[in-house]
């Protein structure tokens, strides 16, 4: 069943009509309507006697590696078999639109549905689920072709060794503790510099550094618009706030757009 298309704020479509450059920062909002549960939503089955903050950290990985590499490749198996949706393959066709010089999406997701809705440029600012690398030495590692993404999940998964040092292969993610990687950081800071909007789509703005972004964004002139149903999203006054969800508002902006 298609989602019904949410009005969309005056505001906001004639903001986006004379933008040029649009920067779209996506958090975990925007995949929820895929299936993709957020680490404030309520675990069920296998793991849920587990607390995330627990086992997304390199301590937790370095105290027990197969539990832990066996939470996250639950969680990749289940990314695979998830679709985007409708909201994935609106920031596609946004990017598309002839007055557009640029559009880019800056994610704090670790899955890779942007990337299957068709979308070019998107700076995952978390890592993601499909780029793991050796806890020791960094290097990547490359996933199996054959990789079952309805394998049963397992409470203890030996992670697979480092074809160069022979350590152990952790998620490629960003840990609690850690910082981000700075080329996307930097590509990001870089982008939102230059736009003159900025897409808050499913995020709750509360976690940093990745929250600065928009206050970035103003500062340089640009507009900033959060689109979330949560009210407790975060927003400064002059933001356009819409309260809907990505997968209603964003296929009705470009609607919207396309209609004039």
């Amino acid at each position: 069943m298609t989602a019904e298309l949410s009005p969309v704020p005056a505001e906001l479509q004639a903001c986006a009509s004379v933008a040029r450059r649009i920067v779209v920062l996506t958090g975990a909002g925007m995949s929820s309507e895929s299936g993709i549960p957020t680490f404030r939503d309520k675990v069920s089955g296998l793991w849920a006697h587990f607390r995330p903050e627990d086992l997304a950290t390199p301590e937790a990985f370095a105290r027990q590696p197969a539990v832990v590499w066996a939470w996250y490749e639950a969680r990749r198996r289940q990314v695979a078999r998830a679709q985007p949706n409708a909201g994935h393959h609106a920031l596609h066709e946004l990017a598309a639109l002839p007055q557009l010089e640029a559009l880019v999406i800056v994610t704090q997701n670790v899955d890779d549905l942007h990337e299957r809705a068709g979308s070019a440029e998107v700076v995952h600012l978390h890592g993601s689920l499909f780029a793991p690398r050796c806890f020791d030495c960094g290097h990547p590692h490359t996933l199996p072709a054959d990789d079952d993404a309805r394998a049963p999940e397992l409470a203890s998964l030996p992670p697979p060794r480092c074809i160069r040092c022979g350590g152990p292969v952790r998620p490629g993610v960003v840990w609690f503790g850690e910082a981000l990687p700075e080329a996307p950081w930097r590509a990001a800071l870089a982008r939102v510099a230059v736009a003159d909007l900025v897409l808050v789509v499913g995020t709750s703005g509360l976690v940093y550094p990745a929250a600065g972004l928009p206050a970035t964004a103003r500062q340089q002139g640009a507009r900033v618009a959060v689109i979330n149903p949560d009210a407790q999203a975060q927003a400064e006054p002059g933001d356009i706030v819409w309260r809907t969800t990505a997968a209603r508002g964003l296929p009705a902006l470009v609607a919207a757009l396309r209609a004039g």
